[in-house]
């Protein structure tokens, strides 16, 4: 039975990802009364839900932290890139740090969540039948939340286990001796075949489109070093809020075509042999916007990678002549020896395109070519990015709308956190954001700092509700449509442009730039928050700012 004892707040976070964590976090020292929920029993948000073999960030520290100085003071990371299960110890100090956990209900999913009109406030189903309300829903899920499964004939027959990767048994999985079907070659589909390729009787990857993977450099770090280096991490985080990735350093100024092909060369030698991601963010400026100068990028890569593998026939499967897509319009992943793997006896690479799936059997997957016999079965294939999560949380606004039938022809946000017809709602690090192109806590704090100061002004000022003005929701919805426009995005089939989920509206679903994001952001603050039409609930005056 439904308890109707419902407690409410000031504000409800969904999420305990950087989003919600640093929200909740502003909102507290603000003084307001709020509550953070999510379905897993430990903070981390993608950390909790990947904890596949290998999983690991590819944004580096100190960039990938909170810029919080109790936080990041007190802590010191073994690796300059983590993975999952030192994430996760870092998100449990960040919340003994800042003495978060009272205003955290783990553990618990949100069913619905349902504006009432009469009201003026928010009530939230949650799955252990309690209702609780608050006057501003926040939810905070991140792009990543709802993993896609494509729909393969027979996979309820499948004999074996089968797991897509953000689903990872919390337990794990011993792959020793396994025979293992991958399907996907985005960052977690590298991740685990690293790992895989290592024990695994028999690991076949099925690759639809090649990765173009750039090499991580992996390093250990000391605790000495770090101390050493804290002395500039406040000028670290503040430089990352001006660029445009959330990152150390930007694109050049300089076109790839300015320059002789020595020059050029030599940067792109350079950014090779600094790893992680800065081949993509710290390129060209032209890299991302002009064909010709991608190509130069792309031959680079090529020709670095086909270096490294033997047999002609799989190097053009895995690093073909010509590309894919243009370099960098799907989000690299980071590898460790990726490329190497497919030299072993028991790893196999079965093209997509021209060896397609017809079906999985009780002990085997089915191609065009025959049958591969596996007992189980991963699924990197990716997410409904952006709008699958808060979809999935099944939220209706004022009109009795839900938000999946708002965003039925296509995604609509102002600036990327609010929706026309839902009131009193903000939504972090989702669709029409910077998010998918930024560096995860540097977007996190960007727009947390702005939500908790929003929601300072409308209660300094005495204003109880707010929504995005429709007229000011599709100026931005253009905006965003435009700036892809005047990219190479569109020319790949990536979720950046929601292409890979059939029946979605394509189209660019993130801002490509934090920098100009968070300047665009401020100017609506200085203006009076423009865009957004606030009203006093007593005195039912209404002002569209």
């Amino acid at each position: 039975m439904i308890n109707q004892a419902s407690r409410h707040y000031d504000a409800i976070i969904v999420g305990a990802g950087f989003s919600g964590i640093y929200l909740l976090h502003k909102l507290r020292d603000a003084g307001f009364n709020v509550l953070l929920v999510d379905a897993a029993s430990q903070p981390g948000g993608i950390w909790y839900w990947n904890c596949y073999p290998g999983a690991r960030v590819d944004s580096q520290v100190p960039l990938y932290e909170f810029s919080i100085d109790e936080v990041w003071k007190s802590w010191t990371w073994s690796e300059r890139f983590p993975g999952w299960e030192e994430l996760r110890a870092y998100f449990r100090h960040v919340c003994d740090t800042l003495d978060l956990w009272p205003m955290m209900r783990m553990g618990t999913r949100v069913k619905s969540a349902h504006f009432e009109k009469e009201a003026k406030r928010w009530r939230l189903h949650l799955d252990d039948d309690v209702i609780i309300s608050t006057q501003f829903l926040l939810p905070a899920l991140g792009f990543a939340s709802k993993p896609y499964l494509p729909d393969f004939p027979g996979l309820e027959d499948f004999k074996g286990q089968w797991f897509h990767t953000a689903r990872w048994p919390q337990e794990g999985i011993d792959l020793a001796d396994r025979r293992v079907a991958l399907i996907g070659t985005g960052a977690s589909g590298v991740q685990v075949a690293q790992e895989a390729a290592k024990s695994a009787k028999k690991l076949t990857l099925y690759q639809r489109t090649p990765i173009l993977a750039l090499p991580m450099r992996q390093e250990k770090l000391s605790e000495i070093n770090q101390e050493r280096e804290k002395q500039g991490y406040s000028a670290i985080f503040e430089k990352r809020r001006q660029t445009s990735g959330g990152f150390e350093c930007q694109s050049l100024e300089v076109s790839a075509l300015e320059v002789y092909k020595k020059e050029r060369d030599a940067h792109f030698e350079y950014l090779w042999q600094r790893g992680g991601l800065r081949f993509w963010y710290h390129n060209f400026a032209d890299l991302l916007s002009n064909r010709e100068a991608n190509r130069h990028a792309y031959n680079f890569w090529r020709d670095k990678v086909r270096a490294r593998i033997a047999d002609p026939d799989l190097a053009e499967r895995l690093a073909p002549a010509d590309p894919p897509h243009p370099f960098g319009t799907k989000r690299p992943s980071l590898e460790q020896g990726y490329y190497e793997i497919f030299a072993q006896d028991n790893v196999a690479l079965i093209d997509l395109r021209s060896t397609p799936i017809l079906r999985v059997k009780p002990h085997a997957i089915e191609t065009v070519d025959g049958e591969m016999e596996c007992d189980l079965i991963v699924f990197a294939t990716g997410f409904d990015a952006g709008r699958g999560g808060l979809s999935d949380m099944n939220i209706t606004g004022a009109n009795g709308l839900s938000l999946s039938q708002a965003w039925k022809d296509g995604l609509r946000a102002y600036l990327g956190m609010a929706v026309s017809g839902f009131p009193n709602m903000l939504f972090s690090y989702g669709p029409l954001s910077p998010s998918g192109f930024s560096n995860g806590p540097s977007s996190a704090e960007v727009q947390g700092d702005w939500i908790c100061d929003f929601l300072v002004w409308m209660r300094n000022n005495e204003q109880d509700l707010f929504e995005a003005d429709p007229a000011a929701e599709a100026g931005w919805t253009e905006i965003v449509a435009q700036a892809g426009e005047m990219t190479l995005f569109p020319e790949a089939d990536s979720w950046y442009m929601s292409a890979n989920i059939p029946d979605n509206k394509r189209q660019l679903i993130n801002f490509p730039s934090l920098s100009i994001y968070a300047a665009l952001c401020d100017d609506v603050a200085e203006k009076g928050y423009h865009g957004l039409a606030v009203e006093n609930i007593s005195t039912k005056e209404t002002t569209t700012e």
